[in-house]
């Protein structure tokens, strides 16, 4: 069984879950930066990425384009519906997408996919079905772990490692 996309929620899983106030009010999200490169990573081994998530953030949408993440749902108060409409555009099986959650708002969909993730600090209702769960908290590398065990279950770490070696190499000439 492959999976061919991870698929995130946001608050909680990409960040720490605080959502922050300017005095002026506008919000401020603070992303890990390994995440960012996990992301990377999975774009290099061949897997898709969505968010699914229930807020509406111009934050989010700022890094899921520097992150080149191709499906971008906010505002998904019903996620399974997300799901159904992330499967028909990129014409996937929910055995192939891989999701990570955290609260539970996020039990449906984590029901439906292939693997079912969470980070360390996810609520214990989501860790009851998570299929993996991770030693980082959101917002502190869990996606980045995440990828890293996906690509490991998939046989395509070692060649995810090589070829930043050979690229390392290759710069270095």
């Amino acid at each position: 069984m492959a999976i061919r996309c991870l698929a995130l929620d946001v608050d909680g899983v990409l960040t720490k879950g605080e959502i922050v106030y300017t005095s002026s009010g506008e919000e401020i999200k603070a992303f890990h930066a390994k995440d960012g490169l996990g992301l990377a990573l999975a774009h290099r081994m061949g897997l898709q990425t969505a968010i699914i998530t229930g807020r509406t953030s111009p934050m989010v949408e700022r890094r899921a384009k520097e992150l080149k993440i191709s499906h971008i749902q906010m505002g998904s108060h019903n996620k399974s519906a997300g799901l159904q409409e992330l499967l028909h555009t990129l014409e996937l099986e929910a055995h192939e997408i891989a999701y990570m959650g955290d609260d539970l708002n996020d039990l449906g969909i984590m029901s439906k996919v292939g693997l079912a993730m969470t980070p360390l600090d996810g609520v214990p209702e989501i860790k009851e079905v998570a299929h993996y769960i991770c030693q980082a908290k959101g917002g502190e590398g869990a996606v980045r772990e995440a990828v890293e065990y996906i690509l490991k279950r998939e046989g395509l770490w070692e060649d995810a490692v090589r070829s930043y070696r050979e690229e390392s190499y290759q710069a270095g000439q």
